[in-house]
């Protein structure tokens, strides 16, 4: 009876033994702390049986009248005045003096269901950036393929009316449309490079990434950049666009903010996972202060749709470090991003 006693104070979920007109005869701890009631109190209606259609004669608790149901989901009213999500169940255990007595088990779910929306919230932000990979994907090759071929057409053009027209004013004019087409040119192929790298769905990452590098190395001649890397197999598509993307962001960051002299990335390779990190001798920041701009928690939301775990590491004039870890075996849900 020792231990019994102490596993009815100690155990979490709330137990109540109540009588068949529901007056509370015992309760635990964890029934108290939950609800609110007293003994002696009734225990009231869960907001299901409140509402539900009773016939003449039936009782109004459902898991009374049902015996079949053992289990049940719903809110019930707390001594506070607000509701709360419990899982119940109840069970005869005693039949005594024309009373009956009926064990009473809520579960409270509130914390489950919090974890459900979350995991739900970060499924759909999983699904809507999967959504907006794909219409890059699309935008990218229809300004490569489309917008692309039509501004070269036009420039073959422009070329041949060169050729048929021997007018030296008119040459000019036309020299000085095919300078401006050729800045939209370039202007077209930065956007789909933006977009989605073509490189990265027909070489891979690894190619990629030394591309990027290569890019932002033109763009800053003052800052040495490195990369060293070990990967030279083609990972899932989604493993490609989320590290690349992340990448990309803390690359972007390292322009807009550090100033660097030197910056150094690296892609590693083991048995189980890949660990990127990309580091920059520049100004750094204080980590656990609030920042305004969205590209770290874009980093952390893309290593979190991977099943990694993202590490930042900075201080005033020490530079940063972002380092990152995702395992090699991902879900199925993952590859619902396709090359």
């Amino acid at each position: 009876m020792q231990f019994l006693d102490k596993i009815f104070a100690y155990i979490q979920d709330g137990i109540i033994v109540m009588n068949h007109e529901r007056t509370i005869v015992e309760m635990n701890p964890a029934a108290k702390r939950l609800t609110g009631w007293q003994l002696g109190e009734k225990v009231p209606y869960c907001s299901f049986c409140q509402q539900r259609d009773v016939k003449e004669g039936e009782e109004r608790c459902y898991l009374i009248s049902t015996e079949k149901v053992p289990y049940f989901l719903s809110e019930m009213p707390t001594y506070h005045g607000h509701l709360i999500d419990v899982e119940m169940s109840t069970a005869l255990i005693l039949e005594q003096d024309d009373a009956k007595y009926y064990l009473l088990v809520l579960r409270d779910q509130t914390a489950k269901k919090k974890e459900e929306e979350a995991r739900r919230s970060k499924w759909m932000v999983k699904k809507l950036t999967e959504a907006k990979e794909e219409e890059h994907k699309r935008l990218a090759q229809e300004l490569h393929d489309g917008v692309g071929q039509s501004l070269y057409s036009i420039s073959i053009a422009l070329d041949n009316i060169i050729q048929r027209v021997q007018d030296e004013k008119l040459h000019a004019y036309v020299k000085e449309v095919r300078e401006e087409l050729g800045r939209v040119m370039e202007d077209v192929k930065l956007y789909a490079q933006q977009l989605r790298p073509k490189s990265l769905d027909a070489l891979g990452l690894i190619p990629t990434i030394q591309s990027l590098i290569h890019s932002l190395q033109s763009k800053m001649p003052n800052t040495s950049f490195s990369f060293q890397t070990n990967v030279y197999t083609r990972l899932s598509p989604t493993m490609e666009i989320n590290l690349y993307r992340i990448i990309q962001e803390a690359l972007h960051n390292v322009m807009k903010y550090a100033k660097a002299t030197e910056v150094r990335v690296s892609i590693k390779q083991t048995e189980r996972e890949l660990l990127v990190s990309v580091e920059d001798d520049g100004v750094g920041f204080h980590v656990e202060e609030k920042r305004e701009g969205l590209g770290l928690k874009h980093i952390q939301e893309r290593v979190f749709h991977l099943g990694g775990e993202t590490t930042i590491t900075s201080a005033p004039m020490k530079g940063t470090t972002i380092f990152v870890r995702v395992p090699l075996e991902e879900g199925g849900e993952d590859e619902s991003v396709n090359r």
